[in-house]
């Protein structure tokens, strides 16, 4: 983790349960929010009584202090309700930290509180912490295993959608039932517990639910259409996220929607030949881009609805399920470790929606794929 530059402090004031910065800075999660401190060398957190004790056994710091200490020598200094502000200001005070760096999530109120005090502060944007683009090994362990599991949970959906029946009405029946989108979604999510993992936003759309890419899904399966699964777990045990897409069709799809299928993995394909250590994320979307058009497949505002490919072709993953790099319009240096998505996809409302998704991890050389998930032509239709 970087020491601070140009300033006396490293301050974070948050919540580390939804707070990757805090808890990549700690390794501690926590439901409430808690004071972190980087003095120069030191790492500091002030934990309540409740947090004191596991703080000390779990957090990666130098120093746990007790946030109701401190509040006793505020009290004694004459504040008679102690505020976290107090607080901090003894923190800082005992460290002769003056000027301090804030990420920029840092909450106002405590920004205009500590400047009134008298500190400078100075705003990061992100990354807050360039080190946590760069996996290191342990890191890029803990998300294979999150995509492992993923794999596993996007494996029961589709054995799912492969023992269905497709009856008179067009719909997917299992088990005397209509299959659902939201039963898919269960399925996944059940498999998904069975490894301490926790998925929010699920998609599972198929037809022309998944031409508009985020939409969840909801509601029956109909025969001979796209069926797009994109599922970005976090571990419950590593904190760390895995992102997956699928798409599939049971039954036979249009000449139209295979050869899509078609032009969606030649351009993943080609987007990872391009992958390796100092490689421009612009440049890799553009070419990504002119495979797709290359092959007829054009994007553009028709029927009031933009179609085509219109997102990007790939971004970070780590505490966070969108982190930089993007691999897009803006693009970003990529770096050996850093952990990306490969994401290309083709949306039309007369046709219906392709997205292919894995994970690699740059090297020197290339990448190094995560998933080891089947996506040939051959598993698109599922008989």
């Amino acid at each position: 983790m970087e020491e601070p530059t140009g300033c006396d402090a490293i301050v974070m004031i948050s919540v580390s349960e939804i707070d990757a910065n805090l808890y990549y800075a700690t390794r501690f999660a926590v439901p409430d929010p808690f004071i972190f401190v980087q003095a120069g060398p030191e790492n500091i957190v002030v934990m309540s009584d409740l947090e004191l004790d596991r703080a000390k056994k779990e957090a990666r710091v130098d120093t746990v202090l007790s946030y109701s200490t401190y509040e006793r020598k505020a009290r004694q200094k004459g504040v008679e309700a102690p505020s976290v502000l107090d607080v901090l200001d003894f923190v800082l005070q005992e460290r002769y930290a003056h000027h301090l760096l804030v990420p920029g999530n840092f909450g106002v109120e405590y920004a205009d509180g500590l400047r009134a005090r008298g500190y400078t502060l100075s705003v990061k944007r992100e990354p807050f912490f360039e080190s946590r683009l760069v996996k290191s090994e342990e890191e890029i362990e803990a998300i294979a295993a999150t995509q492992r599991a993923t794999e596993e949970a996007v494996g029961e959906a589709i054995s799912a959608i492969r023992a269905a029946r497709v009856e008179s009405d067009g719909f997917l029946y299992l088990d005397g039932e209509q299959l659902t989108s939201e039963a898919l979604k269960k399925m996944i999510h059940m498999k998904l517990m069975e490894h301490e993992c926790v998925a929010q936003h699920t998609i599972v759309a198929s037809g022309l639910q998944g031409v508009d890419p985020h939409h969840h899904g909801h509601g029956p399966i109909r025969a001979h259409e796209s069926i797009v699964i994109d599922v970005f777990p976090r571990s419950g045990r590593s904190r760390y996220f895995a992102d997956m897409s699928r798409t599939v069709v049971k039954g036979k799809a249009s000449p139209t929607l295979r050869a899509m299928y078609r032009a969606v993995l030649r351009a993943q394909e080609r987007g990872m030949e391009l992958i390796r250590d100092g490689a421009d994320g612009m440049a890799i979307h553009a070419d990504v881009n002119a495979v797709l058009e290359k092959d007829g497949f054009t994007t553009g505002m028709r029927d009031g609805r933009m179609q085509g490919f219109f997102h990007g072709t790939g971004h970070g993953v780590g505490l966070d399920i969108h982190e930089p790099p993007r691999i897009n319009k803006t693009g970003g240096v990529l770096r050996s470790g850093h952990v990306v998505t490969v994401e290309p996809g083709l949306y039309y409302l007369d046709a219906g929606a392709v997205r292919i998704e894995d994970l690699v991890v740059v090297t020197a050389a290339g990448c190094r794929n995560l998933t080891n998930f089947p996506k040939g032509i051959h598993e698109f239709e599922i008989d």
